[in-house]
């Protein structure tokens, strides 16, 4: 059998169907191991990839499982690709990948404010010469991406939000709190956030979004809504993914591209499963550090990138 490239394909269906098959949102979640990598793939064919792995030695290993993912959806190049902010663990395959498959549009949301001395020698030289072969865009919030069969919107990006509500949100936030201390990491702040919509069918991809950020964008009133799929909300780390903001999005399916021991937090997984119209949870890898009362044995699904199993207690 094939090493497994993700943990599973979202297939979303929209309420019309073509002669020969649906007309889907296919989403590859990658297993890059505790680093982010998230396909989508429109009706139309057109990929989205949001962040590329991680940087050093799993830089190929991670553009490899990326370019899995990728063959088995059918798609040869990627349309727009989007860097959430400048850590490692979520550009680090980039250049590995672009020399493995072409990438036509990079999006980013503009300067690292985090010196880090490999960061700004790849920023200051290697990017250029990738984004070269393309092209370069820098996006604000309220931008839109033009992905084909799917509205794409950017509602965070380099510290700022929307200013004003998505169509249909803007209700008071009843679960709006003072804020737990936070010793945010100024790059994570800078965090492109992208929300899908598809027929009825909503996402949101946050990247690495800090709790301030968060609580900005839905308090004291919720400026984007509910959705039907949070995916890749920062590793399950808890200088994310406050209660006020998860919440108030009322995921149905999170995902979290957690490793072993890396994310998964107690109090993040508290505010997961106590989020109204919460129905699942689906993560990378087992976590050492949710607790015993979030690790019974088939609470959650585990991926060994040789197939999955998903037991319940």
């Amino acid at each position: 059998m094939r090493a497994l490239a993700c943990l599973v394909a979202i297939i979303v269906s929209a309420a019309l169907l073509s002669a020969q098959r649906a007309r889907t949102l296919d989403i590859y979640v990658v297993d890059v191991e505790g680093g982010n990598a998230t396909l989508f793939v429109s009706p139309s064919g057109e990929s989205l990839l949001i962040d590329t792995g991680n940087a050093g030695a799993a830089a190929a290993r991670d553009a490899g499982r990326i370019v899995e993912a990728a063959k088995d959806a059918g798609v040869t190049h990627i349309d727009h690709l989007i860097t959430t902010h400048w850590h490692g663990d979520h550009y680090g395959g980039l250049a590995e990948l672009a020399m493995r498959m072409p990438i036509k549009q990079f999006i980013d949301h503009g300067k690292n404010i985090q010196p880090a001395e490999a960061t700004d020698a790849f920023l200051d030289k290697t990017y250029p010469e990738l984004y070269a072969k393309g092209t370069h865009t820098v996006v604000k919030a309220g931008d839109t991406i033009p992905f084909k069969g799917v509205e794409t919107r950017v509602i965070a990006s380099a510290g700022q939000v929307i200013a004003k509500p998505l169509p249909g949100a803007g209700k008071p936030n009843p679960f709006c709190a003072p804020m737990r201390p936070l010793e945010a990491i100024p790059e994570d702040t800078q965090s492109v956030t992208t929300y899908f919509t598809f027929g009825k069918f909503r996402a949101l991809h946050p990247g690495d979004l800090t709790r301030d950020k968060e609580n900005d964008l839905v308090c004291p009133a919720n400026r984007v809504g509910t959705v039907d799929l949070l995916v890749g909300p920062h590793h399950g780390q808890d200088t994310s993914n406050g209660e006020p903001f998860v919440h108030a999005l009322q995921p149905r399916v999170i995902v979290m591209n957690n490793g072993t021991r890396k994310g998964g937090w107690p109090v993040v997984m508290q505010s997961f499963y106590t989020s109204p119209r919460f129905e699942d949870l689906w993560q990378m890898h087992f976590s050492l550090l949710s607790g015993q009362e979030y690790t019974p044995p088939g609470l959650f699904v585990t991926n060994s990138r040789n197939g999955f199993s998903k037991e319940y207690r």
